[in-house]
């Protein structure tokens, strides 16, 4: 069995960018999915929005999968309040002297210019719709069986990489334990008219019944990210428009006046998981295998790019010396370079959700004194915006700042 330098187990936005992260790095790479890959360019009923940091738009730039025809609305201004309390934190990147803090992307669009990158690919072998079944390492390398629709094959690699979702066959493989927390709440997406247009303004509004996100779409749309408790998600889901509408107005207020004209809505349990470790012998986790987190602040699917930006860099350094792509050494240093950002991004989402969401007195007091202060000190605004702008920790040379 002829043997791989790097095999991708999941073919998502984290998955797909790492093999395009490694395009050209004279490495033999594979990427497995479970899913046949293809394009879709039908009107969907997908109404998933994602807001880009800056570090990652920077590096999907860089990486030749955003061009400038792609469809996104940069996020200039944030706007983040407590219902109820007085206080908010505003946050203008021209005023702070930073470009726009990211952008809001259609997840349709950007996976299908992941895929046309994918395409574009010069050696990179793909193998699709395939099941990961089992997953075998020793000292030299790792044995990854699955199945496809005409048969059963095995691939060997020298470093297997679990990009494969929450429900990771790979950590569950590599017998990796979790650390959980069900939110008991769930988000409902969609997306709705604004009577004002938002104009590049990305809202973050808390309330006692959890979070609520408004993303700039360009025009008069916006996307919506609605926390609820599990226990009325399909329910609210299944509000006709107006009732929706309404239910949404209340939360939100009139900031950018009246909401209509809401699109499909699809609903996601809430959770955080992580990874009690993230590498094992000749295998590494990245994206929601090794960490998912609350989508208050749209970190998720930044983070995990980071994870697969930041191996990557370390797996060309090791093309270009002659090095083992699956080494201890190589994975210790993985793993040291995540530390800070994983620990802090999974942490800082867990701590505000339950922070904000607590409607103790003297939290809220507290809660109303740290707004008063954050919106006065314009260095901590600009290192608050930093941060959630990806330039945290060990930042990707990929990701910086442009």
């Amino acid at each position: 069995m002829d043997q791989l330098d790097v095999l991708i187990i999941g073919g998502g936005l984290v998955g797909a960018s790492l093999a395009i992260a490694l395009d050209g790095a004279g490495l033999r790479v594979a990427l497995v999915e479970a899913a046949a890959a293809r394009l879709d360019l039908r009107a969907s009923d997908d109404e998933r929005n994602l807001a880009l940091a800056c570090a990652s738009v920077n590096a999907l730039e860089v990486l030749g999968v955003l061009d400038g025809g792609m469809p996104r609305t940069p996020i200039q201004r944030i706007h983040v309040s407590r219902r109820g309390e007085f206080g908010t934190l505003r946050l203008d990147a021209q005023a702070l002297g930073l470009p726009p803090f990211g952008a809001v992307i259609a997840a349709r669009e950007l996976g299908n210019a992941l895929l046309r990158r994918l395409e574009r690919c010069t050696s990179l072998l793909r193998i699709a719709p395939a099941q990961a079944t089992a997953l075998d390492a020793d000292a030299q390398g790792a044995t990854v069986s699955f199945t496809t629709p005409q048969d059963e094959q095995r691939l060997r690699a020298r470093l297997v990489v679990g990009a494969d979702g929450s429900a990771s066959f790979v950590r569950d493989a590599l017998g990796i334990g979790v650390t959980r927390h069900d939110y008991a709440q769930s988000a409902i997406v969609t997306t709705l008219q604004v009577e004002r247009a938002l104009e590049g303004q990305a809202y973050e509004r808390f309330t006692d019944s959890g979070p609520l996100a408004l993303l700039p779409l360009g025009e008069h749309r916006a996307g919506l990210v609605l926390s609820v408790p599990r226990s009325e998600a399909a329910a609210t889901a299944a509000l006709d428009d107006a009732a929706f509408i309404e239910r949404v107005q209340q939360r939100f207020g009139w900031r950018a006046g009246r909401l209509s004209r809401p699109g499909r809505r699809q609903a996601f349990p809430l959770a955080r998981m992580l990874a009690q470790r993230t590498t094992a012998p000749r295998c590494v986790l990245v994206g929601n295998a090794a960490q998912t987190v609350h989508p208050l602040g749209a970190q998720g699917f930044n983070l995990g790019l980071r994870d697969a930006l930041t191996l990557a860099e370390l797996l060309r350094e090791a093309a270009r010396d002659g090095t083992d792509p699956g080494a201890d050494a190589l994975l210790a240093r993985h793993v040291e370079r995540r530390r800070e950002d994983r620990a802090a991004t999974t942490s800082f989402s867990d701590d505000l959700v339950r922070l904000m969401g607590n409607p103790f007195l003297p939290l809220r007091l507290a809660r109303m004194a740290g707004f008063h202060f954050a919106e006065r000190i314009e260095p901590l605004k600009r290192q608050i915006a930093l941060r959630g702008m990806g330039f945290r920790g060990d930042v990707s040379h990929w990701g910086l700042m442009q």
